[in-house]
């Protein structure tokens, strides 16, 4: 099966990447007057590093909560070089106080995005150590976006919740403005399910690993027009899926169709992520649908409605009480209309920063 998602489209006139990320020569860690002793994070630093953010996430109150696996995963990836692309710093007792990573992921075929993630203990903000740190962090991007050689639109990212005050300043003040809003949405499950039928020959089944490569095309076909996304490359749609529910997700298959390459034609999608650490900040328990495409030619069949009530049914069968899932409030297929229709509200929302390069 040939991925034609995953080839370089044709890019605009542009100046070559090289120039337009002015990637610094060099990178300075951030000064010794701040009191922290740096050098990149390990592998073996995972379960410290859970510890620092387990301990920003209860200072900040965010909606949701990082667990171990989840941060053991960032060092996931053959595309990922921790030696070069991240940056922590330990107290003079040792302790881990900060860190941050930059991340160009191997895929990207439109835009080439460099996403920049981290933070710093609560006891030691206030000392300037955030913004040497993203300064840091905004380098080692620039640097690896010029590195990629691709000569597309590219992009540095970073995300905040929209209520973290202190984070959104830190981006402005480094140059970052908002281009994107996402809005959490739930759905209570205590109430009548909404039931779908599909066209004939169209058939909902459980996600089976045998067809998760074919699942990888649907991705890549049903995300070509959405801003913002990337094709997944073989690899990075493997990884991260520590959370991964694959008795909550589901399949449409197209079986008028005929197969590609032995495998069944998979029309549309839900990927589905059960986040127990999250249940206890929010006062309920819920599954989380935490990716819905519909293959273009596919749209306008009601195989998203299908989707979501198959999980919905699963859920409530397992004694979940909620529905979860995240919107583009710009997505071009009018996601967001949809699943209010369906009896999602919006529960929070999350910003995307960036520089457009």
């Amino acid at each position: 099966m040939t991925d034609t998602s995953t080839q370089p489209s044709p890019a605009p006139t542009l100046r070559p990447i090289a120039e337009r990320a002015q990637p610094p020569a060099t990178l300075s860690e951030p000064p010794q007057a701040l009191g922290l002793r740096w050098r990149p994070l390990e592998r073996a630093d995972a379960g410290e590093l859970h510890g620092l953010v387990a301990a920003i996430e209860d200072a900040d109150q965010p909606p949701t909560r990082t667990d171990v696996d989840e941060v053991a995963e960032k060092f996931d990836g053959d595309w990922k070089d921790m030696a070069r692309d991240s940056l922590a710093g330990w107290d003079a007792d040792g302790v881990l106080r900060a860190y941050g990573t930059a991340e160009v992921r191997p895929g990207d075929s439109r835009t080439v995005r460099a996403f920049l993630d981290g933070g710093v203990h609560p006891q030691w903000r206030g000392r300037g150590i955030g913004r040497a740190l993203f300064a840091w962090q905004l380098g080692r991007g620039r640097q690896k976006l010029a590195e990629s050689g691709k000569e597309l639109p590219a992009r540095l990212a970073a995300y905040a919740e929209e209520d973290a005050a202190g984070t959104r300043r830190l981006l402005a003040a480094a140059g970052l403005e908002p281009r994107r809003y996402y809005r959490t949405m739930r759905r209570d499950l205590a109430g009548e399910l909404p039931v779908v039928e599909l066209d004939a020959g169209l058939r909902v089944v459980p996600w089976s690993p045998e067809l998760d490569e074919a699942v990888r095309f649907a991705h890549n076909d049903a995300f070509r027009d959405h801003w913002g996304s990337e094709p997944a490359t073989a690899e990075s749609w493997s990884t991260g899926r520590s959370k991964f529910a694959p008795e909550w997700s589901f399949l449409v298959l197209d079986e008028a169709a005929e197969p590609v390459d032995g495998a069944p034609v998979v029309a549309a999608y839900a990927m589905t992520g059960r986040y127990e650490q999250d249940w206890a900040v929010a006062g309920y328990t819920s599954g989380y649908t935490e990716i819905l495409g519909v293959r273009r030619a596919y749209r306008g069949r009601r195989l998203a409605p299908a989707l979501l009530a198959a999980s919905m049914a699963a859920f409530r069968a397992d004694g979940i009480q909620y529905a979860e899932l995240d919107v583009d409030t710009e997505n071009p297929s009018g996601a967001h209309g949809l699943y209010e229709r369906l009896g999602y509200e919006v529960r929070h929302g999350s910003v995307m920063y960036s520089i457009e390069l």
